[in-house]
């Protein structure tokens, strides 16, 4: 076996940042007035979840609306699973995030009020009482990210790093000292397909969440859970991973990639419709369309095999053109290319994996277990979610947790240990793969067992069926990376394994229906586990 040489590039800096959407970004402006930050992407900066979200962001700016009646929809969506301080926390910041983002400069969509004003035009989405919902049209993650894009770019404390995918976070315990804490990480440069070191005395995933692990998904091809396994490889505990949610409409369309129709489509009054034209949503929920996202997607669901049909329909053509044109022009735009008109034609949709409610277990102040490392974002688990996301309350969470690990990072910065010598990534015993259709392979029936299996309705056998698979996948994969040099794709599909086991291990152990998890053979709700979170463990108690 040709050996290579031990070369390793040293990067170093105060704060090291995995990941750069919402989360990510935002906590990078906050830490950059003091301290050295240095922020990996995997692809383009751009290239995150953030970029697709279209909704909005949820803050109480109505007079008619409270943070009360916020945190009551939200424990409400979290069917007994949020944990209250965090709701707390993190909506009684949602006007100051709000007005954050408009001191950046985010192009927010306004209107005139009576008296000649103009102001924040807000709509409303499943689960919220009361318009709350602050947008850019229907673009509005694009304008967050695009607006946070122009400001990390500018400025000189802050060190951006594209094509950069973390293989690992580098821990004491990794190289045998004693006291907890985490290092660093090492990266994989796609450029140079070189492993690097970055160090730093605070390591922060905003790496998002994991919903690539299922067939279909709205998100990029980034989601493959990489924060979460790396903390969980790193002794961090996990939680409430068994609750994916599944948008309920995403456009049907062969080369559509799973286009996201907005909640607020339905918001404005889009009815979701079967095949023949008739509506159903009031048969499930007395919000009907307005439900819950849990409620809308399982209806779907059990409507497209009750039916045997491939996709419901969602309608909003009663509405005047100009009205769904002004409110959805990016919408509108992308399905005329797939040959809809969303003024005049029903579009054809189906669930698809939208959103990780669980993740890496955290404080209020975004720490995790290990010292020195935290999680912002969808990577995380604060308590905020529960069983169930709220819509608009991720983009939320994001900009109100960064600020609360900024403040903690900063408070911490001198009281950091000497840094010790990280040792180079050893590559002396791995050869170039000559099998990369093992990968391809494994990845596409990883994510469709999850689908089939793991997915919006659930059984014991399913689940069985899958973590009998999932042991057999992770063998392949472990003996793979073992003797195979790294590549991105190989990166992605070990933690998307890793993610996948603890998915199901998760549904397995929660023996109830509830929010997002729907188990034919408990479909009840169990009054006894509410406020009781699945809490997976590294160390073995899960």
């Amino acid at each position: 076996m040709q050996e290579r040489a031990q070369m390793s590039h040293h990067h170093g800096g105060d704060v090291l940042i995995i990941g750069s959407g919402a989360a990510g970004l935002s906590l990078a402006l906050h830490l950059a007035r003091e301290q050295r930050v240095m922020v990996l992407s995997k692809g383009p900066i751009t290239e995150g979840s953030t970029l697709y979200a279209q909704g909005g962001v949820s803050a109480v700016l109505d007079q008619q609306d409270s943070v009360q009646a916020h945190v009551r929809d939200t424990l409400e969506a979290g069917a007994g699973l949020c944990e209250e301080a965090a709701v707390q926390q993190t909506v009684s910041h949602g006007p100051e995030s709000i007005q954050w983002l408009l001191d950046l400069g985010v192009p927010f969509t306004r209107e005139p009020t009576p008296d000649g004003r103009v102001q924040l035009h807000l709509t409303r989405e499943g689960g919220h009482s009361h318009r709350r919902v602050v947008h850019a049209a229907d673009a509005t993650g694009r304008a967050i990210e695009m607006t946070l894009v122009e400001q990390v770019r500018r400025h000189p404390n802050i060190q951006l790093f594209e094509n950069h995918i973390a293989v690992d976070l580098i821990t004491t315990r990794k190289l045998g000292l004693p006291e907890p804490r985490c290092l660093g990480a090492y990266v994989l440069n796609l450029d140079s397909q070189e492993v690097e070191i970055f160090q730093a005395p605070a390591v922060v995933l905003a790496s998002g969440g994991a919903s690539r692990v299922y067939l279909y998904s709205s998100n990029p091809n980034g989601a493959t859970g990489d924060g979460i396994a790396m903390a969980w490889r790193a002794g961090c505990r996990v939680a409430n991973m068994e609750f994916m949610q599944f948008h309920p409409t995403c456009l049907y369309h062969p080369k559509a990639k799973s286009f996201l129709i907005s909640e607020a489509v339905r918001g404005e009054g889009g009815r979701l419709l079967l095949p023949d034209g008739t509506p159903f949503m009031h048969r499930f929920h007395p919000r009907a369309e307005l439900a819950p996202r849990d409620v809308v997607a399982r209806a779907i669901d059990h409507e497209m095999k009750r039916l045997g049909v491939e996709c419901v329909y969602l309608d909003i053509s009663h509405q005047p053109a100009d009205f769904v044109k002004g409110h959805f022009p990016t919408i509108y735009e992308r399905c005329l290319e797939y040959g809809f008109d969303l003024t005049r034609d029903p579009l054809p949709v189906v669930p698809a994996a939208h959103y990780t409610c669980g993740g890496v277990m955290t404080d209020l102040k975004a720490r995790t277990d290990l010292p020195g490392l935290y999680a912002v974002g969808e990577v995380a688990y604060t308590g905020l979610h529960g069983a169930n996301r709220m819509a608009s309350n991720s983009l939320l969470e994001c900009l109100v947790f960064a600020r609360e690990a900024a403040r903690d990072i900063q408070a911490r910065a001198h009281q950091t240990e000497p840094a010790p010598r990280i040792p180079p990534w050893d590559e002396s015993r791995v050869t170039d793969s000559d099998e990369e259709v093992v990968v391809s392979h494994n990845w596409d029936e990883l994510r469709r067992f999850m689908w089939d299996y793991v997915g919006i309705v659930r059984s014991d056998k399913r689940l069985q069926r899958a973590l009998r698979r999932i042991e057999l996948l992770q063998g392949e994969i472990h003996e793979y990376y073992s003797n195979f040099r790294v590549s991105n794709d190989l990166i992605e599909l070990r933690n998307l394994a890793l993610v996948a086991e603890i998915i199901i291990r998760s549904a397995l152990s929660r023996r109830e229906s509830r929010g997002l998890h729907y188990t034919i053979d408990y479909p009840q709700r169990d009054p006894a586990l509410d406020g009781r979170p699945t809490v997976m463990d590294p160390a073995g108690t899960g």
